[in-house]
C-alpha cells in the first residue's frame, strides 16, 4: 500500500531513539521530553512546502505532534505543516 499525505502534511517513518544512563540504564524515547526525530517519506499537495521539504530530509517534529499510522506492518507519522520544527542538515 502507498500512502500520500494531502495539503501540508508530510509522511514521517519516526526514527528510535533510546539513550543510556552511565549505569547502563536504558531511557526509551517515551519517557524523555523533547522533539522527535524522522525521516520523509512523502511529501503533501502544498506547493511551498515542497519547495522547503524533499522527501529523505530529516526533520524535528513535536513529540506529540502527528497521527500515527501503520503501512505494511512498519509504523509512521503523519504530521501537519505546523508541528514540524526544523529540517536537519
Amino acid at each position: 500500500m502507498k500512502v500520500k499525505p494531502l495539503d501540508d502534511r508530510v509522511l514521517v517513518e519516526p526514527m528510535e531513539e533510546e539513550e543510556k544512563t552511565a549505569s547502563g540504564i536504558i531511557i526509551p524515547d517515551t519517557a524523555k521530553e523533547k522533539p522527535r526525530m524522522g525521516t520523509v517519506i512523502a511529501v503533501g499537495t502544498d506547493e511551498d512546502l515542497q519547495e522547503k521539504i524533499k522527501e529523505g530530509d530529516k526533520i524535528l517534529f513535536a513529540k506529540y505532534g502527528g497521527e500515527e499510522i501503520t503501512v505494511d506492518g512498519k509504523e509512521y507519522k503523519i504530521i501537519q505543516r505546523g508541528d514540524i520544527l526544523a529540517v536537519v542538515e
